[in-house]
């Protein structure tokens, strides 16, 4: 079954605009709300900055989808396009209210701890009961290993470490949505390329949405992510590495399986690096530094601006290199 590229397009741009025009919404409700960024120690700017950045993403995916929903629902869509999108619905609508309501629900966590600041064992058990509600509705790993209870492990695992590693690198304007947004363009061009036309446009949906709120963050921020955001970013980059089949008795890949980890190089690597160095020197591990891959290279001498791109130049040559040497297997 064929699917219209041309529904890819449609759905980044949906979600650029929806989020593009959304967020000065989103920054006076946070503003009246008190959900600020306060200027303090480890803080570069002198007023408070909204942070509108997770309800912004959240709204440029979940109403393009419901939009998507209501014109397939009253027969809006051509058959071409229609027939293989209601298909993929009926197949995976489970799955599909799974992950949406984990990012609602991821959101929502963040959202608290940007509020009233949560305690790292509370926003850890919150993370991790949303993680396990996506794996028993059968968004699993399961590498080559038919045990459930591996499968569940392996994916609550892999869940909270991606949306932590994307909560660490939420550090600078514009690196953590500028890393989302190419890690899900490579998956969203990975899944288009082999046909799975769902995770393709879950994927063209979540690239759209932070291109869409990066103009409003980098490389002067008027809003920023916050935990809100980069929970939300971490658990959609997550569930797009689980959801493609990289390996199949079609295609023959096992090596593929590799593609997720050098994708999401650069936070993962990040991440495995403070976590070390903060135990090393018998800090809580889950406290925040200057240690950081953007804070080195500042201290190196480069701007702030820089250094992001630097960082982004870094993730699409990993993902690039990786993609081309994957593909010779």
């Amino acid at each position: 079954m064929m699917f219209p590229s041309n529904l890819y397009l449609a759905a980044f741009c949906s979600a650029w605009a929806v989020a593009f025009f959304s967020l000065p919404i989103w920054r006076i409700w946070c503003g009246r709300n008190g959900f600020l960024d306060d200027p303090g120690q480890r803080k570069i700017h002198a007023e408070p900055v909204p942070l509108a950045g997770g309800l912004t993403v959240l709204t440029a995916l979940l109403l393009p989808l419901i939009v998507a929903v209501a014109i397939l629902k009253f027969g809006w869509l051509g058959e071409a396009s229609a027939a293989p999108l209601g298909h993929g619905f009926e197949q995976r609508a489970g799955q599909l209210l799974a992950i949406a309501l984990g990012a609602i629900g991821m959101t929502v966590v963040g959202l608290l701890d940007d509020r009233i600041e949560l305690r790292p064992a509370s926003k850890f058990i919150a993370q991790l009961l949303i993680a396990g509600g996506v794996a028993a509705a059968g968004v699993r790993i399961t590498l080559f290993v038919p045990l459930p209870l591996f499968s569940y492990v392996i994916t609550i695992l892999w869940l909270l470490t991606i949306v932590n590693a994307f909560n660490f690198m939420d550090n600078m304007n514009g690196l953590c949505g500028g890393l989302g947004a190419i890690g899900a363009a490579w998956f969203g061009g990975i899944a288009a390329y082999h046909g799975q036309y769902l995770v393709a446009l879950l994927a063209f949906l979540t690239v759209g949405a932070l291109m869409g709120f990066l103009p409003h963050n980098f490389p002067r921020a008027r809003a920023f992510l916050g935990d809100s955001g980069s929970h939300l970013v971490g658990y959609l980059l997550a569930i797009m590495a689980i959801l493609p089949h990289f390996h199949s008795e079609q295609h023959p890949q096992p090596l593929a399986v590799l593609l997720p980890l050098f994708i999401l190089a650069v936070p993962l690597g990040d991440l495995a690096w403070v976590v070390m160095l903060r135990l090393r020197l018998g800090k809580p591990f889950y406290l925040g530094d200057t240690n950081h891959l953007s804070h080195r290279l500042v201290r190196l001498g480069l701007s702030k601006t820089t250094t992001v791109m630097l960082i982004w130049l870094l993730s699409v040559a990993i993902g690039s290199i990786a993609v081309l040497l994957l593909r010779e297997f």
